[in-house]
């Protein structure tokens, strides 16, 4: 198999200097804002998740008072 790289002597040039601390610079003041929005996205789906378990309490009805129900009274049939 023949190597990419046909002549040894010949060698690529690297990102200058100024390049490569740019994209450091860049990098690294992106790490915080992206850190913030997954704490944030995470935070924001567990409380979605505990006001759609909350929603489902209340029309399951396990959160709603027990009414009393007045007793009827036996109907009177004529004979």
């Amino acid at each position: 198999m023949a190597s990419v790289n046909q002549n040894p002597q010949v060698k690529v040039n690297p990102l200058p200097e100024s390049a490569k601390h740019s994209a450091e610079l860049f990098l690294s003041l992106a790490t915080g804002p992206m850190l913030v929005g997954v704490i944030s996205l995470n935070r924001i789906g567990s409380w979605l998740q505990q006001v759609g378990e909350a929603s489902e309490e209340v029309f399951r009805g396990a959160r709603l008072p027990i009414l009393p129900f007045p007793d009827t009274p036996p109907s009177s049939s004529n004979d």
